[in-house]
């Protein structure tokens, strides 16, 4: 079902001019110091993928993918991504990278099942990125490292935002707080992860929750992922699983937390085959993705996606996703919108 957060009393501070010239220059901005940052090389990406090749982010596992047919292939089925998890991983080794480099892309997804308002549209836009390490960097610290250099980059994008309209004031605090999801549930025993989440982001400003997939001690996730990219099992901070994780800022518009980066140290051989074990999915490694890997051909790396519009969203003090990017509504929403006057695209 859809929803609709209204804030009380929200008016724009940009008209849309200012905000389609907002939006250009935060991409263009953000992107630089991203690639600055990670030692990354833009690539180009693909829109679709080949169905059964184990490419496509199956993100939850219950997501379904727009597919078509391919009349010259002989109706063999495309599927539209869900993002590119998988697929740059074969592409750094297709590229050669090595080790401290890296590719990003413009991600464009399409993802039906979504539930659509403030923050979740059918339309997905974001910059994925992976990097190439080695074994040693498979530990919790460089995760940590690599997190601190993409939020130093978000510090750094704000302040160009502030420079361009001065009604906007900064207010990311300077400092990333880490934790991982077991202390996070511990902390707030009543509370459903996404109030977690609400609650440890309202005090901290911006957090990174470390661990998401692995089962926590009360036997549940934190949030779902799927078990063939980020390592989520492998020991990390304070001895407890996982080598991902969220990057969640608070939003003062929306009075929550909003998820901006999804990324993670990606599976070796070993997590691969104990991941897929743990979720009754072994046969996926007769898939040509998990073959590759399993024999030794792909990289090992670290990445992870960063969302576009979200991350205008929170710079520009946007009330909805939808004055941001141009998707589909329900009509109800649409006009509901426009009452408290937040105006989609």
């Amino acid at each position: 079902m859809s929803y609709l957060i209204k804030p009380e009393g929200y008016k724009p501070l940009l008209d849309l001019k200012q905000t389609e010239l907002g939006i250009k220059q935060i991409k263009e901005f953000f992107q630089l110091n991203l690639s600055s940052e990670l030692r990354l090389r833009r690539v180009t990406a693909p829109l679709f993928v080949l169905k059964g090749m184990g490419i496509n982010d199956d993100l939850n596992g219950v997501e379904r993918a727009v597919s078509f047919p391919i009349k010259d292939l002989g109706d063999a089925q495309a599927e539209v991504v869900h993002s590119l998890a998988k697929w740059k991983r074969l592409t750094l080794a297709d590229y050669n990278i090595e080790p401290g480099y890296g590719i990003y892309t413009d991600m464009n997804a399409i993802r039906s099942d979504e539930e659509l308002g403030n923050l979740h549209s059918l339309y997905v836009d974001q910059w994925d990125w992976e990097r190439v390490i080695t074994a040693e960097n498979r530990n919790v610290d460089f995760l940590k490292e690599i997190v601190t250099r993409i939020y130093a980059a978000m510090i750094r994008t704000e302040y160009m935002v502030y420079e361009m309209y001065p009604e906007i004031k900064p207010c990311l605090p300077q400092k990333l707080h880490f934790i991982h999801a077991e202390e996070l549930r511990q902390l707030y025993p009543d509370l459903e992860p996404k109030c977690r989440e609400h609650a440890i982001t309202q005090k901290y400003g911006a957090v990174f929750i470390i661990g998401i997939g692995c089962k926590l001690s009360d036997g549940e996730k934190h949030d779902g992922r799927a078990p063939d990219y980020d390592d989520y099992t492998s020991e990390g901070l304070n001895g407890l699983p996982g080598l991902n994780g969220d990057l969640l800022l608070w939003d003062d518009v929306l009075q929550r937390s909003i998820e901006l980066s999804s990324m993670g140290i990606r599976v070796d051989k070993e997590a691969l085959q104990r991941q897929l074990k743990q979720e009754g999915e072994e046969k996926r490694l007769e898939l040509y993705f998990h073959k590759r890997l399993m024999s030794d051909t792909l990289p090992l790396s670290i990445g992870g996606g960063i969302g576009q519009s979200r991350l205008c969203m929170f710079y520009l003090r946007k009330a909805h996703i939808g004055e941001i990017q141009a998707s589909i509504w329900p009509e109800d929403m649409r006009q509901e919108c426009k009452e408290h006057n937040i105006y989609l695209i």
